[in-house]
């Protein structure tokens, strides 16, 4: 599949302080977004995710390496027709209307008046701000203003989106409606590159993801690849079995109770063991899958164990 995004030895540095020392927010980065996929941009705070987009979307000005997009330059003027940007914190003129807002950057893009109108229609219905077109953005929220940040960022149809926190400031409803909008973004055929803290909806809407840490690229690849859990099952079954936890001891990893809930982490080979366990205690088995590692859990451990040096 044809790379979206290629950034091979991405560097840049700042001066900080009034001793200008040298910090580095992004070392030889390498990163690559397939064409038509969504990828995520993981990291921790200051790990250098939000300076790797300005780079791609050149906001900022790198030290070292190259940047191309759908194998052009990233400094040719003509790809960014291409692309779509949802900043980290979206500003507005607080004075115009949210129809208003959409038309002023449709006309930044070259658009013609009856494009505009009718994009920006079907924009503010997407993001669910249609009764709100005509209200002046000083009356918006917080997360009416990221709403709207989300339908400027596709008002040129872009191929490419790139998204920095595209759920900061919704609400559970809001951001199942935003996941809606970039699983919808990849049927149509468009590539998303994602940053965000929300790991959960990381993992609900992202082919892929790689994590950042102190500017470099720790891990990449699908989901499968780094959740599945190696040789190992994970057991649930239902039912009241007070010694259980005893039984399984020396069999299971770990064993998670919730209500008459059993969730239980075991060893591939000792999976028909532990499930006669469960049957002698009279419980009801529910499933039983391959283990698998939430994206919450496997980033912690990684960040972790890199800050250890394990």
């Amino acid at each position: 599949m044809d790379s979206a995004i290629e950034v091979q030895g991405l560097t840049k540095t700042y001066r900080t302080g009034v001793r200008r020392h040298v910090r580095t927010a992004v070392s030889a980065l390498h990163l690559d977004v397939p064409g038509g996929r969504i990828v995520g941009l993981l990291g921790p705070n200051g790990a250098g995710k939000t300076t790797t987009l300005k780079s791609i979307m050149g906001f900022v000005r790198p030290d070292a390496g190259t940047i191309r997009i759908f194998g052009e330059d990233a400094r040719a003027a003509g790809v960014h027709r291409r692309l779509g940007f949802l900043p980290e914190q979206p500003y507005f003129y607080s004075y115009l209307r949210g129809e208003q807002t959409l038309g002023f950057y449709g006309r930044l893009c070259g658009m013609d008046a009856a494009s505009r109108k009718t994009r920006s229609a079907e924009l503010l219905d997407l993001v669910g701000l249609t009764e709100s077109a005509q209200m002046r953005l000083s009356k918006y929220s917080r997360g009416m203003l990221q709403r709207l940040g989300i339908a400027q960022a596709l008002i040129n149809d872009p191929e490419l989106v790139i998204l920095d926190e595209p759920a900061s400031g919704l609400d559970p409803i809001g951001q199942k409606e935003m996941r809606n909008v970039i699983l919808r973004l990849k049927d149509q055929g468009k590539t998303v590159l994602l940053s965000s803290h929300q790991l959960s909806e990381v993992e609900a809407v992202c082919d892929s993801v790689s994590i950042v840490d102190r500017g470099r690229v720790r891990r990449e690849g699908t989901l499968d690849e780094l959740l599945n859990v190696s040789n190992a099952n994970s057991i649930t079954a239902v039912g009241k079995a007070d010694g259980l936890d005893d039984e399984l001891k020396g069999i299971a990893e770990e064993v998670i109770r919730t209500g008459d809930t059993y969730r239980i982490a075991v060893p591939a080979p000792r999976t028909y063991e532990a499930l006669g366990i469960l049957e002698r205690e009279g419980l009801a088995l529910l499933e039983v899958v391959p283990k698998r590692l939430s994206l919450e859990e496997y980033f912690i451990r990684l960040v972790e164990g890199e800050r250890r040096g394990d």
